[in-house]
């Protein structure tokens, strides 16, 4: 009640209202949509407006990504467009949260003098004090940036009340959970794991850990996310009947590695029991993120035969030279990588298989191509994001020698790309005359748009004529295709 009444006295420049409104934009993946949900809540307990959408805000918040040369630009490109101007001529402050911000800090707050401040993680608590002080034009000090992994012991098993990572709440009391109420008041403290939804749909991220123990050449994650942390069972079910009562349908689960929840509670196969548990509560519960080398068979089979969780496999192969995977700190081979499809696909004939393959690795030769190639011809995934590597700052792959020249990864991104789609749409047209069960997310002129349960956030849509509100699962035949998009009708079989 003490922050509240002081929060109010905060005397802020003139055209700022005594309610200030904060604009959010989000950048990058799923998880930095929870983050943004998360210090939504935060700022909103304190008294703030907070929106996603607003044109008039008192200040912007940009949430950037700092995962690849391109991602990091967009942000930097986002910064420097925020910002406006009020009516009486004064700058709206724009300020920069997120990876990137966590990444840089101080190095980024010099590039970037149009950012008001630059506040990492550990500034998210103290966020809404951080604004009321930008708010009457103090200068705020950026954070210098540290190896996260080192804030937590090295023992996953050790973990447990020795880290709180942004939204890792616990439960106050049986039957309470962090979460804001329909009023926008937090039902627990902002700072213990409390979210405000600031997107819509029947679709949402569901956070279940944070940072990841993996040390892949090409990947910085781990130093600005930090060491492996899963989120308690208990608090994640509770956040994820909080979705439910407010008509989310579909609970997209995310981490950096979700196939390593649990091995810092002392069960590395409690994904297993949290995916069970979660379809209990939802109708649609989707796993994400999942590592090749750490599925055992036991997940496979429990994500493709659980009723109401999505048969739906996001597998990070990124490539399929054994060899060079290797040279990645990656671990299988375009075989195994094939036995693994047939194994889900023997367990559920209509299972969606996505992932992402990086060309242009230090070292990769034309070989190393060729088995991707082979491999994706052969496996026909449903979705396959293709990348061209770039070097990141405090990566083996940065210091690595064999480096391929730009305009050759850019010849063999287009390469694997175009083998990638057309294997895509013959999966897509193998589902003709199949059917499936859509859950209907909007409209698209006169027809329904929705994804099933094979099809991921970013993995294509069916569409349909039909008489359907958001939120319905509709039961559908598949007619034709559209690339990997699926045109279908209803096949009248209620749901």
């Amino acid at each position: 009640m003490l922050k509240w009444v002081f929060r109010r006295k905060t005397q802020y420049p003139q055209g700022v209202s005594s309610t200030p409104i904060a604009k959010v934009v989000t950048l990058g993946c799923a998880r930095n949509e929870v983050d943004s949900d998360e210090l939504a809540s935060t700022l909103a307990a304190s008294g703030w407006d907070v929106s996603s959408d607003t044109e008039v805000p008192d200040v912007v918040l940009v949430n950037t990504c700092g995962f690849i040369a391109s991602a990091k630009a967009e942000s930097v490109d986002t910064i420097l467009s925020a910002g406006r101007t009020r009516a009486d001529g004064s700058e709206i402050p724009v300020v920069a949260v997120g990876c990137m911000a966590e990444r840089y800090g101080q190095e980024l707050a010099d590039e970037l003098p149009e950012a008001a401040a630059v506040i990492g993680f550990d500034g998210y608590e103290r966020l809404p004090e951080t604004l009321d002080r930008i708010m009457a034009g103090e200068s705020i000090r950026s954070h210098e940036p540290q190896d996260r992994r080192t804030l937590i012991p090295l023992t996953p098993t050790a973990r447990v009340g020795a880290a709180a990572p942004p939204g890792h709440g616990t439960l106050t009391s049986p039957g309470q959970h962090p979460f804001q109420s329909d009023d926008g008041l937090a039902l627990a403290s902002p700072q213990k794991g409390s979210r405000r939804r600031l997107g819509g749909g029947p679709s949402a991220p569901l956070k279940i850990a944070s940072g990841c123990d993996r040390r892949c050449a090409f990947c910085a994650i781990p130093r600005f996310r930090g060491a492996f942390v899963s989120r308690r069972p208990e608090d994640i079910l509770a956040e994820a009947q909080w979705l439910a009562d407010r008509g989310v349908c579909e609970a997209v689960l995310v981490s950096e590695n979700s196939t390593s929840y649990g091995k810092d509670l002392g069960d590395p196969r409690l994904l297993e029991t949290l995916l069970r548990d979660l379809a209990q509560i939802l109708p649609r519960v989707r796993a994400s993120y999942l590592q090749p080398a750490e599925t055992r068979p036991s997940l496979l089979e429990t994500i493709a035969t659980t009723p109401n969780v999505a048969p739906y496999f996001d597998m990070s192969f990124q490539h399929a030279s054994g060899p060079l995977l290797r040279r990645m700190r990656r671990f299988g081979d375009g075989e195994s990588f094939l036995a693994m499809v047939e194994q889900i696909r023997a367990l559920a004939p209509e299972a969606g298989i996505r992932s992402n393959v990086i060309l242009g690795f230090p070292g990769e030769t034309e070989a190393d191509v060729a088995q991707l190639v082979e491999f994706l011809s052969a496996a026909r995934l449903d979705a396959v994001g293709v990348f061209g590597y770039s070097d990141e700052e405090d990566t083996e792959g940065q210091s690595l020698p064999d480096k391929i020249d730009a305009d050759e990864i850019a010849a063999r991104v287009a390469e694997v790309a175009s083998v990638a789609e057309y294997a895509s749409m013959d999966r897509a047209a193998a589902r003709v005359g199949t059917e499936a069960v859509v859950l209907v997310e909007g409209a698209a002129g006169a027809d329904l748009v929705g994804r099933a349960a094979f099809q991921g956030p970013e993995d294509g849509n069916t569409r349909w004529h039909g008489d359907a509100t958001v939120g319905d699962l509709v039961a559908v035949t598949i007619c034709e295709t559209d690339g990997i998009d699926l045109i279908a009708e209803t096949s009248g079989r209620s749901m």
